[in-house]
């Protein structure tokens, strides 16, 4: 377990015990893998783990596109405070329906964004995007239908802009919050399939956004979180060629907390020459510039005052309530 997730799991601790955002009912400890986690709500509260200005409509917002909640019960979230796809939500989800501050939060890595656009039922955010069409081949249940966030590749959130120069950009988010990874080579699933098999075809076109020349091998990439960044550029290379939701652009936009220094780890031994950090790695082997960008969650949210955006005044009081290092920089 690594320092940060486990000095998190202190912080979250404490908001689950005094923070006012929190229902008395949501204050008991909860269960986690059949055992009592103190960084954990009761099940039947999960929807607390939200903020309460989104909780119904970001449940609704999942019900309605069959999106599913990782590690949730009953059509609700994980009940772990320390969810990566629970701080995606929160952070996120808020600006669903407010493009114009969505678009001021997003121009820190975009300077070029014009407005932002509906990505899904007016919605201008969305999550678990798996792409209109199996692009990458990947395995699909008996029943014929993939599942947003469950057993293939998802983008954790999607927006899109018109960017200043009239050409459509959509960007598939990779958000993480308390990860940590191994050095464990996955090239091999538990069923003892081959995971090169699958991506093979991508990685052999002409077209692959991933830069061969300075590539050890592509054993090299299957370590977390290569194997991760890897399918999200796939993805976002072949829904660019397929023009999915009329975009000119489709590009990869990595967001973590910069306290988390365990992600840092270089996990693949073959990729350690080529930098001292995945993402900076990861953004020397993407192929053309832009198309993989890695800013922290600190640098995009910190700043934002509630004397700057009143209209989201509570929302910024709750996230720094819940993640305190959101203002340290």
């Amino acid at each position: 377990m690594g320092k940060f997730l486990e000095n998190e799991k202190t912080i979250q601790t404490q908001f689950r015990i005094s923070s006012p955002y929190l229902s008395d009912t949501a204050r008991s400890e909860g269960l986690y893998n059949g055992k009592p986690r103190s960084f954990c709500l009761p099940i039947e509260s999960a929807e607390q783990n939200l903020v309460p200005e989104i909780r119904e409509s970001a449940l609704s917002h999942f019900a309605k596109h069959s999106i599913k909640w990782h590690n949730g019960q009953n059509g609700k979230p994980s009940n772990h405070l320390c969810s990566s796809q629970v701080c995606c939500v929160n952070f996120l989800f808020p600006f669903a329906d407010r493009p114009d501050e969505l678009a001021q939060v997003f121009h820190l890595a975009y300077p070029e964004i014009e407005k932002m656009l509906p990505v899904e039922n007016g919605h201008y955010v969305s999550f678990e995007w798996i792409g209109q069409e199996n692009y990458l081949g990947e395995r699909v249940p008996l029943n014929g239908q993939r599942s947003r966030g469950a057993l293939c590749t998802s983008a954790d959130s999607i927006v899109m802009f018109e960017r200043k120069d009239k050409r459509r950009q959509v960007v598939l988010i990779e958000w993480k919050y308390t990860e940590s990874y191994n050095g464990n080579f996955i090239k091999y699933a538990d069923s003892g399939r081959d995971r090169t098999k699958i991506y093979r075809h991508l990685f052999d076109k002409a077209d692959c956004p991933i830069n061969k020349d300075i590539l050890p091998s592509f054993d090299s990439l299957f370590y977390e979180p290569f194997y991760q960044f890897m399918r999200q550029q796939f993805l976002a290379n072949e829904m660019e060629k397929a023009h999915e939701m009329g975009a000119d652009i489709v590009s990869v936009l990595h967001i973590a907390p910069a306290h988390n220094n365990d992600f840092r780890k270089v996990t693949s031994p073959e990729l350690e020459k080529l930098g001292e950090s995945a993402t900076s790695i990861w953004k020397k082997l993407v192929k053309n510039e832009g198309k993989f960008i890695s800013v922290s969650i600190e640098n995009f949210f910190g700043n934002l005052s509630g004397a700057q955006l009143p209209e989201i005044k509570s929302w910024i009081e709750y996230i720094h309530a819940r993640y305190q290092w959101v203002r340290e920089q």
